[in-house]
């Protein structure tokens, strides 16, 4: 079972960038993006729970940022608009079986990617 994500770089304050997340191997339950930046601590972004069909979001990044799927590539990805400052992180892919009251949990979360850099410039 494998995650690997990409699309990270160096954007402005207000711009858009597209993260990948290609998987592999066997199905989890739910698909999710964390993130971390310096000094801080793990954060969740967005969920994707087979479950229910539903798709879940981290307040920071309601309205801005969107998770989608495409099935028949096993492939997920994150679509951030209005980038600040505040979203320049390591952002990562992971699955896992979490239940819904512990989607948002990163220890919930037993497969990680390497993360991929997002840095936005003022």
């Amino acid at each position: 079972v494998q995650l690997q994500a990409s699309g990270g770089g160096l954007v402005q304050v207000g711009e858009s960038l597209r993260l990948t997340c290609a998987t592999s191997g066997r199905t989890f339950r739910s698909y999710a993006w964390f993130r971390q930046a310096p000094g801080k601590e793990r954060e969740f972004v967005a969920a994707f729970n087979y479950g229910n069909n539903r798709i879940y979001y981290g307040d920071s990044v309601k309205g801005r940022f969107t998770l989608s799927r495409d099935s028949t590539k096993n492939t997920y990805y994150l679509e951030m608009n209005s980038l600040k400052p505040d979203d320049t992180a390591v952002y990562y892919c992971v699955a896992g079986n979490p239940i819904l009251s512990y989607l948002s949990a990163s220890e919930a979360y037993r497969l990680w990617g390497r993360g991929t850099l997002v840095t936005v410039s003022s």
